[in-house]
């Protein structure tokens, strides 16, 4: 039974999403001491193993973004320590974190994707592909580092903006679609929301400002489009290998789907994408909480 386990749901971390990290973190931590369970609040540093003893939780929620809160470590470590987490495990959050290895293996699935190239920031190379290119890092999320370059005299700028994130970049050719989102949990597909940002894309101001995108739920698609991007979504849910409540980020221009990313950890803020269509599936917000434990458990 959940109600007798302790629950420690771990947010914050050091990456540049934590502000977004500590807010998708109250607002678990908040549902679920309305409910009624025995949760605690664990702002993550490298201090992490020493209270997760010291507070001896039995089930960790994990709602770290970005750095080593969803590349694999803080699973690892966990792992490590006995202790039952949600989400994806340690390879499939390291494979989603890393761009560049997860669009090989989307690739190798049979998965569209956008044309891209890896480059080097110390030796930058212009893409063959025609602009506009989008321009970011190779292991952030959020948006962080994004930006579109229109012309190529602007390449340098978008190439020392995503390097200011790591060593390595990746190059999209821009494609002009609708932006779809899907929500996963275990491999069941939720449903899908469409964005529309009032910005140039879905950027961080977008994505956690309110009143700055219109969320259409469930997508204007036609019905074969949809049945393909839920197919799409959960292909690329699998072709990771990922567990747990995931989103995919994915295009829509005419009849073809693309895949940008999976998102092993989705935001969990008033703005996030995960609850909308999980409420549209049934789920208020407790509930879909509720659900991933669940699923953490029965996996543990």
């Amino acid at each position: 039974m959940l109600t007798n386990k302790k629950i420690g749901v771990i947010a914050g971390g050091v990456s540049a999403e934590r502000e977004v990290s500590l807010r998708s973190g109250e607002a678990v931590f908040n549902a679920l001491k309305q409910k009624g369970y025995n949760v605690v609040f664990i702002d993550a540093d490298p201090r992490l193993p020493e209270v997760l003893r010291s507070e001896a939780i039995d089930v960790a929620f994990l709602v770290l973004h970005g750095g080593w809160g969803e590349d694999g470590s803080v699973q690892g470590m966990l792992e490590v320590m006995g202790i039952p987490y949600t989400g994806s495990g340690v390879l499939a959050s390291a494979v989603a974190m890393d761009k560049v290895a997860s669009k090989k293996l989307f690739m190798a699935e049979g998965l569209k994707i956008p044309p891209f190239m890896v480059i080097n920031p110390e030796k930058p190379c212009k893409p063959e592909f025609p602009l506009p290119w989008v321009i970011k890092p190779a292991r952030e999320g959020s948006s962080v580092g994004v930006s579109i370059v229109e012309g190529e005299e602007d390449f340098m700028k978008g190439v020392k903006e995503a390097a200011r994130f790591g060593k390595r970049v990746i190059v999209e050719r821009y494609i002009e679609a609708k932006e779809v989102h899907v929500g996963i949990l275990g491999e069941e597909v939720l449903g899908a929301v469409e964005v529309r940002p009032k910005r140039r894309f879905y950027d961080y101001t977008a994505k956690y400002t309110p009143g700055e995108t219109e969320y259409i739920l469930p997508p204007e698609l036609d019905k074969d489009v949809y049945e393909e991007v839920k197919t799409t979504a959960l292909k690329a849910h699998l072709a990771l290998g990922c567990t747990g409540a995931t989103r995919v980020d994915l295009l829509v221009a005419g009849g073809e789907v693309y895949v940008l990313e999976v998102n092993t950890i989705p935001g969990m803020t008033e703005t996030s994408l995960l609850p909308k269509i999980a409420k549209e599936a049934g789920y208020d917000f407790p509930s879909l909480i509720e659900a991933i434990l669940e699923d953490a458990l029965k996996r543990s």
